[in-house]
């Protein structure tokens, strides 16, 4: 058993152990003198003693609405930290420029979260027409630009813009993204000025709506305007109409205060590995006059909505007992990360057995998802597939994970 020390006692402990280091610096420094030779490099200066943070474990799954600005592994860190978590990891990347659904993995739910990396997510999105930039985004520099006045965005003419971007599409990812190659996220060589060829992928649009941007009714014609979560500032910006004139300059020509402008509100649901970014451009090449994302909020993912999300400024200001509170409630258990798998419940003798990772026979039909519970009380052992009448164990659960679980049910 290991035995931490109170702050009390350290402090109280720390004078004299500085003391005494001062006192043994200056024998050495008498000793040095006397016989011309200098201290010992055996002798160190003692460090002051530090508290070891106690941990605790955590399992589930906590909802956090990601606010702009923080980059994902930010706000997990911060999680992790707050809850004072073992162990965590979130089910994929959301951009620092975006907001929105980002589910943290706590304790034993982190060997489950890759499974979530493929479901379906879904975007609010606004893209200004008229102008691209390097990244795609309102981070970049403009690269061209052309004036969008004239573009028709009635609701007939978006509709055919919706029907030619629904289903299997192909993108090319941008530059500045994550997708590594050799090892190396594109962002990487992007920054280094190096120009890889990027191959183009098929990527999924379940369903795409668009209407104009002209004010925040807009918006909730879409979605409820209390999903779209824009910051006082993004709304003054986004909403003021000489916002829409530029006068920056491009890469290659002046662009004056009579070209006007324009933008899209957009909701798309897609598959994994779809770059909205490169969405909004390709709906602003296909209009005719370019475009880049300004707006990218995430509102659902898999089967969790941002309805169900915690937010993280909210979070913070809680003292850690109401904190632990709060999120002993909030916290998802972990079979919600296998919401497709088929449930199959084992009998005592057979749990034994199938958490040391041996086989168990029965008369399964062949599964290739199953998630294994134990009966009275219930309980989530991990995943397996069955074949020829064997259940099969992929991930599963130690017993300590397992009793932690039992013990938060208490």
């Amino acid at each position: 058993m290991s035995i931490h020390p109170s702050s009390s006692a350290l402090t109280s402990v720390a004078p004299v152990l500085q003391a005494q280091v001062h006192a043994d610096e200056n024998a050495l420094d008498a000793l040095s003198a006397a016989t011309g030779r200098t201290s010992s490099p055996s002798v160190k200066k003692s460090k002051k003693p530090q508290i070891k943070i106690k941990r605790r474990p955590v399992h589930g799954v906590l909802l956090i609405d990601k606010p702009l600005g923080a980059s994902s592994n930010q706000v997990l860190q911060r999680v992790k930290w707050l809850l004072k978590a073992e162990k965590a990891g979130h089910t994929g990347t959301l951009d620092p420029l975006a907001s929105g659904v980002l589910p943290i993995c706590l304790g034993a739910a982190t060997k489950f979260s890759q499974l979530h990396l493929d479901s379906n997510k879904t975007y609010l999105a606004i893209a200004r027409l008229g102008q691209n930039t390097s990244t795609a985004d309102a981070e970049g520099v403009i690269t061209s630009a052309t004036d969008a006045s004239a573009l028709d965005l009635t609701a007939a003419a978006l509709l055919d813009v919706q029907k030619t971007f629904t289903g299997q599409i192909e993108q090319t990812p941008p530059m500045y993204s994550a997708l590594k190659v050799d090892g190396k996220a594109l962002y990487d060589y992007a920054r280094a000025g190096i120009e890889l060829e990027v191959k183009p992928r098929e990527v999924r649009i379940h369903a795409i709506e668009m209407t104009e941007f002209k004010s925040l009714e807009d918006l909730g014609r879409l979605s409820p305007l209390a999903h779209w979560k824009l910051a006082d500032q993004d709304v003054a910006a986004l909403t003021d109409e000489k916002n829409l004139l530029t006068e920056q300059t491009t890469h290659g020509a002046q662009v004056g205060t009579s070209m006007k402008t324009r933008a899209l509100a957009i909701k798309v649901t897609c598959s994994k590995g779809t770059y909205i970014r490169t969405l909004a451009q390709d709906i602003g090449k296909h209009l005719g006059v370019g475009a880049h994302l300004v707006y990218l909020r995430r509102t659902a993912s898999g089967d969790f909505s941002i309805d169900e999300c915690m937010d993280l400024e909210a979070f913070e200001l809680l003292t850690q007992e109401p904190r632990s509170a709060l999120t002993s409630g909030s916290i998802k258990p972990i079979q919600c990360l296998l919401s497709e798998h088929e449930p199959i419940v084992l009998n005592e003798k057979d749990c034994a057995k199938f958490l040391s990772g041996m086989r168990r026979s029965g008369e399964w039909r062949d599964i290739d998802r199953v998630a294994v519970y134990a009966q009275n009380p219930t309980v989530l052992l991990g995943s397996a597939h069955t074949k020829g009448g064997e259940l099969i164990p992929d991930r599963l659960l130690n017993p300590l994970e397992i009793n932690s679980i039992l013990e938060s049910l208490l």
